[in-house]
């Protein structure tokens, strides 16, 4: 199980790379393992600002269609465009090329309230 150390992660199995005052949001390699082929996203949330644990898209796969919650509040500025054509992305490299917002971050503080690398090992391994 792949869980980079650079990322903070929710209980839902979105990640999120801070990146100055914005971030990078996708779905984790356990949550992608889970859901299977990955086949459409659907994101009509870019240019709202959203708050922490809002509904920001749902992604869909073979077996079933799950909603994406946003780990902090934010705007989000754009979806990853290229998930449009390949949404397998998702499933191939879920913390690199399949990643799937960019936020401007409103709330920093609430990043100390994610899950560590750590706590999210845990938690998936029980």
């Amino acid at each position: 199980m792949n869980i980079p150390s650079n990322l903070k992660y929710t209980k839902d199995h979105e990640w999120i790379r801070v990146e100055g005052d914005f971030a990078f949001i996708g779905i984790t390699d356990f949550a992608q393992g889970e859901l299977g082929d990955i086949v459409y996203l659907e994101i009509e949330t870019v240019g709202e600002t959203l708050a922490r644990e809002d509904i920001f898209g749902t992604i869909e796969a073979v077996k079933t269609v799950s909603d994406l919650f946003m780990p902090v509040s934010g705007e989000i500025l754009e979806m990853n465009e290229n998930l449009s054509d390949e949404a397998e992305l998702v499933n191939k490299d879920p913390y690199q090329k399949g990643w799937l917002v960019k936020i401007k971050i409103t709330d920093p503080a609430e990043l100390d309230e994610l899950l560590t690398p750590e706590q999210y090992e845990s938690m998936i391994s029980e």
